[in-house]
C-alpha cells in the first residue's frame, strides 16, 4: 500500500513538473513574439514629414556707407519679396529605445529633435545702388541670411511647431496602443505612459 502510494505522489509530481515547464515555455514563447513585433512595428517607423507651411514676406534692404573722409554717403536699397516653403521633420528612425522582456517594458529613451527645412524663393524690384556702392555677391548672402533668420523667428511663434508636435505625439501614440494590447508599459523618462491622454502631455 506505501509503494502504491509513493508511486501516486511520484507520478503526481512528475505531472506537475511537466505542466509547470510547459507553461513556463508558452509563456516564454508568446514573450518573444511579442518583442520581436515591437521591435518589428520600431523598425518600420522611418523619417516622417509632419507639417509643411507657406509663408510670404516682403522686406526692405538698406546699405549705405561713407566715402572720401565721410564727405559722401552713399546708398543702395532694395524691396525683397520672399516666398518660403517650409517643412517640419522629425525622423523617428533615430528614436533611441530600450526593449526589457523580464518587466515587458517598452523603454522610450530619447526623441529626435524636430528638423526644419526653409525653401525661399526671393524676388528683387526696384533696386537702387551707386556706382560708388555696388550691389554685390555679399549683399544678396547677407539678405538671404537676414531673410532666414527672420522667417525663423516667425516660425518659433506660429502653429507650424505645435501641430508638428501634435502629429509627433498622435505617431507615438501607436506604440501605446500595441505595448497595452500586448499587456506590456510603456515608459518615456522613466515615466509609464499609463494612457493616450498623457501623451498631450508630454514634454519633448
Amino acid at each position: 500500500m506505501r509503494k502504491i502510494l509513493f508511486g501516486v505522489i511520484i507520478t503526481l509530481i512528475v505531472l506537475f513538473t511537466f505542466k509547470y515547464c510547459g507553461d513556463k515555455k508558452e509563456e516564454q514563447i508568446i514573450l518573444k513574439e511579442n518583442s520581436a513585433l515591437i521591435q518589428e512595428q520600431l523598425k518600420n517607423v522611418s523619417k516622417l514629414v509632419v507639417t509643411e507651411g507657406h509663408f510670404s514676406e516682403v522686406f526692405s534692404y538698406e546699405n549705405s556707407k561713407r566715402m572720401f573722409g565721410d564727405l559722401i554717403e552713399v546708398e543702395k536699397k532694395a524691396l525683397v519679396v520672399v516666398n518660403a516653403d517650409v517643412t517640419i521633420a522629425y525622423d523617428l528612425s533615430k528614436i533611441e529605445y530600450n526593449i526589457d522582456e523580464t518587466t515587458k517594458t517598452l523603454q522610450i529613451l530619447t526623441i529626435p529633435k524636430e528638423e526644419i527645412k526653409i525653401n525661399p524663393d526671393f524676388e528683387y524690384y526696384d533696386i537702387q545702388a551707386d556706382y560708388l556702392n555696388p550691389f554685390e555677391a555679399k549683399d544678396y548672402n547677407e539678405i538671404k541670411k537676414t531673410v532666414k533668420q527672420q522667417l525663423m523667428k516667425k516660425i518659433e511663434v506660429s502653429d507650424l511647431k505645435s501641430n508638428a508636435q501634435n502629429r509627433l505625439l498622435s505617431e507615438l501614440s501607436k506604440f501605446y496602443i500595441l505595448t497595452n494590447s500586448l499587456g506590456w508599459t510603456l515608459e518615456y523618462n522613466q515615466t509609464p505612459i499609463e494612457s493616450l491622454e498623457v501623451f498631450s502631455k508630454l514634454k519633448l
